[in-house]
């Protein structure tokens, strides 16, 4: 099972010993972690110092390097430059994905966050993910008329109660959902440097500013998961961030997810995803190969004990 490596202390020191991650303070080791066994590194001490040997490792290694601010959201993430043997045919095919076919792969991931939100609603106890089903369907390529905002709308006031409002700069829940979607998005942007893809070209994201603009994308119908850890503990995880809420939520990546050839990690879940979008830049596949079809994602299970 993969770690989530979470850095939190002001005054560690990360350095590369014998193939693992070492963590020091005040000259006394703290922690040795194989990089086999890393997930990813998140980095939350502003005095925290990092060598540039154990930099280029985590690259070699493909192990993402997340820099997070003050509220836990990512402000900056590390990634090799290379990551595949097959990189140039896929990378040259993802430059060249036409805007229709763009919209097309955009549709399906829409569909596939709302359905995983009517999943948390319903496995909060929630009635209305019958409703929120309902607005899957209307989903158009491209997602013209929104219809992601007006199910985050519908969604949100449902799991979280009325007076819930999504900020990414606030604290609480919101600070606890920042954290959960920091870890998500860095197995994501892993997945999609291992596919030999470049996680800065995006399929509807395209900010210019946003060098993750593809991570960010394909990890929409994840952030549910993420959701639904935060619900589950919606009553203790309202004031500051503690250690314990924090490695819970660092499990998200090793949760199990129902899919149609068996149960599979989530971050496996990722990696599947993300190389059935190399194989359509290829010409290899037309569509995204979910590994949860979309009829059955409602019937999947989350187990995130084990």
């Amino acid at each position: 099972m993969w770690r989530v490596v979470d850095i939190s202390g002001a005054d560690r020191v990360l350095s590369l010993s014998r193939g693992s991650l070492k963590v020091s303070a005040e000259g006394r080791e703290l922690d040795l972690v194989p990089l086999s066994d890393i997930q990813c590194v998140l980095v939350h001490g502003h005095g925290a110092m990092l060598t540039l040997s154990l930099g280029a490792a985590l690259a070699d290694a493909g192990i993402p390097l997340v820099l997070c601010g003050r509220n836990h959201a990512p402000v900056a993430l590390s990634l090799p430059v290379s990551g595949n043997f097959e990189q140039a045919a896929r990378l040259s095919g993802q430059a060249a994905l036409s805007l229709p076919k763009r919209k097309q792969l955009w549709r399906q991931l829409i569909m596939a966050k709302i359905t995983s939100q009517a999943r948390a609603l319903e496995l909060s106890g929630h009635a209305d993910h019958v409703g929120l089903m309902k607005l899957v369907k209307s989903v158009r390529s491209g997602d013209p008329n929104n219809v992601e905002a007006r199910a985050a709308r519908f969604y949100w006031q449902r799991l979280l109660g009325d007076d819930f409002r999504r900020d990414p700069a606030g604290n609480g829940l919101n600070a606890h959902l920042n954290y959960g979607y920091a870890v998500v998005r860095a197995a994501m942007a892993r997945s999609v440097v291992g596919a030999g893809l470049a996680p800065g070209l995006g399929l509807h994201h395209r900010s210019r500013l946003n060098a993750f603009q593809l991570a960010d994308d394909l990890m929409e119908p994840f952030r549910p998961l993420v959701d639904y850890m935060v619900w589950r503990n919606r009553e203790y995880w309202v004031g500051e961030m503690t250690a314990m809420a924090k490695r819970e939520l660092a499990q998200v990546v090793n949760g199990v997810m129902a899919t149609t050839v068996g149960s599979s990690t989530v971050s496996r879940v990722m990696f599947m995803l993300t190389l059935s979008l190399a194989e359509v830049c290829t010409g290899e596949a037309k569509n995204l190969a979910w590994p949860l079809d979309w009829s059955l994602l409602a019937q999947a299970t989350l187990d995130f004990d084990n």
